[in-house]
């Protein structure tokens, strides 16, 4: 994906403190990293095999795009979710990824579409065996896939921090109660892509994203804490 880079590139086409970034990213994308787990910077060195300075200048990044907070003691952790945190995200997301979806359908070609339904069989096939990593990262790659062809920088880079906000709470809904109940609307969204409807394919992942953040909002307790 051009706008994400992909964690294992080689070090010959990527700088050395991308591939960091990108791998610590992932870490906290996929749920790696349990919210409010807090893990020593030197314990990241180890697991990320980098350099002190790669790594603090990725947790420097990460801490400004809201995705880790600092702990003291060298120390980080992703933050828990409130609920009023859950609400604007789910704003925010509602919003643009849905216009992200309708504003890519005159971008696809007949080959996006294929990957993109190479990419649904993953997930379903995620959801049958009760794999989580691996719905995770098919979920993530589908939707960015779709949001690329959209062609609006400004709109993908705002949808990449909303992701990071949110995905490390999907993951510990995964993990409470399986892969059964996760979201996909993902076959009503190949349907509108294959005949063109841009209204119907935002409205698809409009649905998707919703279900994603209501079953998040479940697992939160009232107080948010």
């Amino acid at each position: 994906m051009k706008n994400m880079i992909n964690a294992s590139e080689s070090p010959r086409k990527v700088p050395s403190h991308e591939i960091t970034y990108c791998r610590l990213r992932d870490m906290i994308l996929f749920g790696q990293l349990a919210p409010g787990q807090p893990v020593t910077i030197q314990g990241l060195t180890a697991t990320l095999e980098a350099g002190m300075t790669p790594v603090r200048e990725a947790i420097r990044k990460l801490t400004a795009e809201g995705a880790l907070e600092l702990q003291g003691n060298r120390r980080v952790s992703v933050p828990q979710l409130t609920v009023s945190q859950l609400d604007e995200i789910a704003f925010a997301r509602l919003t643009i990824e849905p216009k992200l979806a309708q504003m890519a359908t005159n971008h696809l070609r007949a080959n996006d579409i294929a990957a993109l339904a190479r990419i649904d069989g993953e997930i379903d096939q995620a959801i049958a065996g009760g794999d989580v990593q691996r719905y995770l990262r098919g979920n993530f790659n589908f939707h960015f896939t779709l949001y690329e062809r959209a062609e609006a920088p400004i709109l993908l880079s705002i949808a990449q921090m909303l992701w990071l906000r949110f995905g490390p709470s999907l993951r510990v809904v995964c993990g409470r109660y399986g892969t059964a109940n996760l979201p996909d609307r993902h076959g009503e969204a190949l349907d509108a892509m294959r005949s063109g409807d841009a209204a119907q394919l935002a409205a698809a992942l409009e649905g998707d994203i919703a279900q994603g953040i209501e079953q998040v909002r479940l697992s939160l307790p009232p107080s948010g804490i």
